[in-house]
């Protein structure tokens, strides 16, 4: 793996919250994205008090070429998870609560009821809490959909996560065009929904596909868009071929204000959870 430019340089983690969250997590036996995927922002929202929950276990059973996710054969689902879960925002205070998972192609529903439990009980121990959910393709199963805006979540979020072209060698086991399908299906259900979505780049993609993906999502009107750089986990993972500037993310970021997302986060060091507390505002704009 190659050198990181400075502006990709983070401090390591560490503080007393840092260690609180860590000790919570630990003790209820819960899982974050953050850490599972190594997430180089960790340390900064582990002292700001947040962290994006990871529910169905921390086994994916996908293998994508880009993620630090184990792969595997899953354990059973805890069915105690979604009480944890809502147990650990309660205690952290947190006011927007963010919950994945790693996708379970082994269950029926993909864990759409995990979901479903998980949003109801975060609202019912946590009214004031926003809660926003970043879910798995599903397969495109509309029933799964269904469930989860059931729930109700303020924002949903499933991300793209590379150009087409790359799609079938990064992502073997998704499909792009489903993926645009399920975001496009979200807002048939429920208008009233925020959309959320998501991709890397420095993958070998060229600045037209990153634009015309940017027009596929807003062609399907999610509402608000990330883009941040690829960095390699390790070297089992595919290279980082490019680092793309500050001033390039600035470029993508304009461009998606111009063809009408609500909110655009394009920087070196955004992930699709990337302080999403800051989509309060917006959320409140929209939903009055």
């Amino acid at each position: 793996m190659s050198r990181h430019p400075n502006w990709l340089k983070v401090s390591i983690p560490g503080g007393i919250t840092y260690r609180k969250v860590r000790q919570l997590l630990r003790d209820k036996n819960l899982h974050t994205i953050c850490e599972e995927a190594r997430c180089p922002n960790r340390g900064e929202c582990f002292n700001r008090g947040t962290a994006t929950f990871l529910i169905l276990g921390d086994i994916c059973t996908r293998n994508c070429l880009y993620c630090a996710v184990k792969s595997g054969k899953p354990k059973p689902v805890n069915p105690l998870e979604p009480r944890e879960v809502a147990e650990a925002v309660s205690i952290l205070g947190l006011k927007y609560a963010v919950v994945t998972s790693v996708t379970r192609d082994d269950l029926d529903d993909g864990g759409a009821q995990i979901f479903y439990e998980t949003i109801m009980e975060i609202k019912h121990r946590n009214p004031n809490c926003i809660v926003e959910v970043l879910i798995p393709d599903f397969k495109g199963n509309d029933n799964a959909i269904y469930k989860i805006i059931g729930a109700k979540p303020d924002v949903i979020n499933h991300n793209i996560e590379v150009v087409e072209e790359l799609f079938s060698k990064m992502r073997p086991q998704g499909n792009y065009n489903l993926s645009l399908n399920l975001l496009q299906r979200i807002k048939e259900i429920d208008s009233n929904i925020i959309t959320k979505s998501g991709f890397m780049i420095g993958l070998g993609e060229n600045i037209d596909q990153i634009i015309k993906t940017m027009h596929n999502l807003r062609d399907v009107n999610v509402d608000v868009l990330t883009i941040g750089q690829y960095l390699q986990p390790s070297i089992h993972h595919a290279p980082t071929i490019k680092y793309y500037t500050p001033d390039e993310f600035k470029y993508f970021k304009d461009i998606g204000y111009q063809i009408g997302f609500l909110q655009v986060e394009s920087a070196p060091l955004v992930r699709s959870s990337y302080h999403a507390d800051d989509l309060i505002n917006l959320i409140k704009k929209v939903k009055t």
